[in-house]
């Protein structure tokens, strides 16, 4: 019935239909639709029950959404297979701004066919792959694709299984991404010293004066003498200038 309405709304603009057991079908029959709502711009599709199924038929309608800018498929288990036709999905759109893909269980494999797609996403500024099971190489891969995507702005990695090794192959890729304000690497398994390594890369970027890296999980200090930042949580202090945060500390770093 919802799709049935949409087929009208040629300008709605913004369309949240998260939390409502949609299924494969009703994913199915929204993309349907897609190409009518002419003015859509922001799409959250989250937490609908939607597998690698609904997420194919979504990306096939993806490329009739010439506004759409943001796209959340946050808490569906669309797996590496529906990655990898959501990556197709992708090259056909070169619109896309926001992607959120939060907790979608694509894992590794998912992650590489992802990045295969993310090189044509010239317009990106924001994509979290949060709690997806990425480690250390596929997390390297993702980093590299977004070398193409000079608007990056946002990019969430958190919550995910890289360690040092994956920290070293962001940190070898990020220089390159001029645009990018806000680095989430929370709740990793990698260590104080490389969290230090990483700092130590982006202080040698000239534009990297307004950015912000959140770091969480374990005891470290960053940046040095002059840094700002922010710790929440018991066992944060500040300590000659530096950020001392305690396992629980959520802290804010701006390179300055």
């Amino acid at each position: 019935m919802l799709a049935e309405g949409l087929r009208e709304c040629e300008a709605l603009a913004h369309l949240d239909v998260g939390q409502n057991e949609i299924g494969d079908e009703g994913a199915g029959m929204l993309a349907e639709v897609l190409g009518k709502c002419t003015a859509l711009a922001h799409f959250d599709l989250g937490m609908n029950e939607i597998s690698a199924e609904g997420a194919g038929t979504l990306a096939a309608g993806l490329g009739e959404c010439t506004a759409l800018a943001h796209l959340s498929l946050t808490g569906n288990n669309i797996g590496a297979e529906g990655a990898g036709r959501l990556a197709a999905g992708l090259r056909e759109s070169k619109v896309r701004s926001h992607l959120v893909l939060v907790g979608c269980n694509i894992g590794d494999e998912g992650a590489g066919i992802l990045a295969g797609g993310l090189g044509e996403c010239k317009a990106l500024a924001h994509l979290d792959v949060s709690c997806n099971h990425i480690s250390d190489e596929r997390v390297g891969s993702l980093a590299a694709a977004l070398r193409a995507c000079k608007a990056l702005a946002h990019l969430s990695v958190s919550s995910n299984d890289f360690s040092d090794g994956g920290m070293g192959r962001l940190a070898g890729v990020l220089g390159d991404c001029k645009a990018l304000t806000r680095l989430n690497l929370n709740a990793n398994p990698y260590s104080s010293s490389a969290l230090e390594r990483m700092a130590e890369v982006l202080k040698e970027c000239k534009w990297s004066a307004h950015l912000q890296v959140f770091a969480w999980g374990r005891p470290h200090s960053m940046f040095g003498p002059g840094a700002r930042g922010r710790g929440r949580g018991r066992g944060a202090a500040r300590s000659g200038g530096r950020i001392v945060g305690g396992p629980v500390v959520h802290t804010i770093l701006p390179l300055e």
